[in-house]
């Protein structure tokens, strides 16, 4: 074993024994293969959770040439490791998380911390059955919104795309979606299904029907609101799929019929807000208490409003009115502003640690 491969081994049992991952070291891992893609080189790993359970395929990568420097291309879907499957599957994982990872490590090397530089959207299609019908996403794509990209051939694949895999640009925004033959890990669909107070019980029990997934996600720069509009059109159109049990995206999981019907709002020339930004809202002794999820994606901080004395609906409809204010406008709230929706209402606006929401939020006093 070469000194890249001791390395990419121990950068893999490290990356398992995340307490997101396994939580501990890995029972047995051995490196069961090797592949190069985008002049990268990736390592497929074979890996048991005890000493008698099966085993699972994980990939690691990509490093170039004979460098020891990765590009933190780490992912396992704890998935069956098949030897026949294994190196089409992890080409497929890479794939799906490569420019999401590189979007991250940029804005990360960048030192942006309470600067969001958003325009990329990312969610989750939960299936009944692990099947993706190209075809028939093609025809309703085109249908529904009018938009067609080029279609493969066998003399000519697309140096991007692979089976399995579908990779396209829309104006300079780069679309892409992977099918991956196994539940969202670790549960989260199923968790984060709960925070959907509009149809709980629903989301809960698409969350824990789905047994494979899609990955859907849309890279779009400089222009948030343009990539999160092509975002909502390619995944409605991935839900009008007959095995299609909903979208796990923004902490919550909404039902088919709810994202298509936000979706289908800029037939009408508006925002599909709820399709891009969810509102939660909980409610208690303390008072009623609202959040968003989803803001950073357009470069914004989550908004909360924490144990308000207000109704629950003037909470949650002030929620919506000023983030369809901010994704319409374009307008940022800051730290020590206030905000209103009246001429004469001025709502604090404080930046401090997170509630309902991980890192900061900025919370209107209301």
């Amino acid at each position: 074993m070469n000194e890249q491969a001791r390395n990419a081994t121990a950068v893999m049992e490290e990356w398992l024994s995340h307490p997101r991952e396994l939580g501990k070291k890995p029972a047995k891992l051995e490196i069961a293969g090797e592949f190069d893609l985008h002049d990268l080189h990736y390592y497929i790993f074979k890996f048991k959770k005890s000493i008698l359970g099966s085993w699972k395929l994980a990939v690691c990568g990509g490093y170039e040439g004979d460098g020891l420097g990765h590009c933190g291309h780490i992912f396992s879907a704890m998935e069956d490791y098949d030897p026949a499957t294994a190196q089409e599957k992890c080409v497929r994982m890479v794939e799906m998380i490569r420019s999401y990872w590189m979007e991250r490590a940029k804005e990360q090397e960048e030192g942006e911390s309470t600067e969001h530089k958003g325009g990329s959207f990312l969610g989750f299609v939960l299936l009944s059955t692990p099947e993706f019908d190209e075809a028939a996403f093609r025809a309703v794509l085109k249908e529904d919104w009018e938009i067609e990209y080029p279609e493969e051939t066998e003399d000519e694949e697309s140096e991007e795309s692979h089976e399995g895999t579908v990779v396209f640009h829309v104006n300079e925004m780069m679309v892409t979606i992977g099918l991956m033959d196994t539940k969202v890990p670790n549960g989260e669909a199923e968790y984060w299904a709960n925070s959907n107070f509009i149809t709980r019980d629903e989301s809960i029990a698409a969350a824990k029907a789905h047994q494979a997934h899609l990955i859907v996600a849309v890279l779009g720069g400089e222009k948030p609101l343009q990539a999160g509009e092509l975002y909502v059109k390619v995944a409605a159109s991935c839900l009008k799929a007959s095995n299609a049990l909903g979208i796990y995206q923004c902490n919550t999981v909404w039902l088919p019929e709810d994202f298509i019907q936000s979706a289908n709002f800029m037939k009408e020339g508006e925002i599909p807000q709820p399709a891009l930004v969810f509102t939660g809202l909980h409610q208690d002794e303390n008072g009623v208490s609202c959040w968003t999820s989803g803001m950073r994606a357009f470069g914004k901080e989550e908004m909360e409003v924490i144990n308000s004395s207000q109704s629950s609906y003037d909470v949650y409809g002030m929620m919506l009115n000023i983030s369809a204010y901010l994704l319409e406008e374009g307008a940022t709230l800051r730290d020590g502003e206030t905000i209103g929706l009246t001429a004469d209402q001025k709502l604090t606006i404080t930046l401090s640690d997170g509630v309902y929401v991980e890192g900061k939020s900025l919370k209107i006093g209301y």
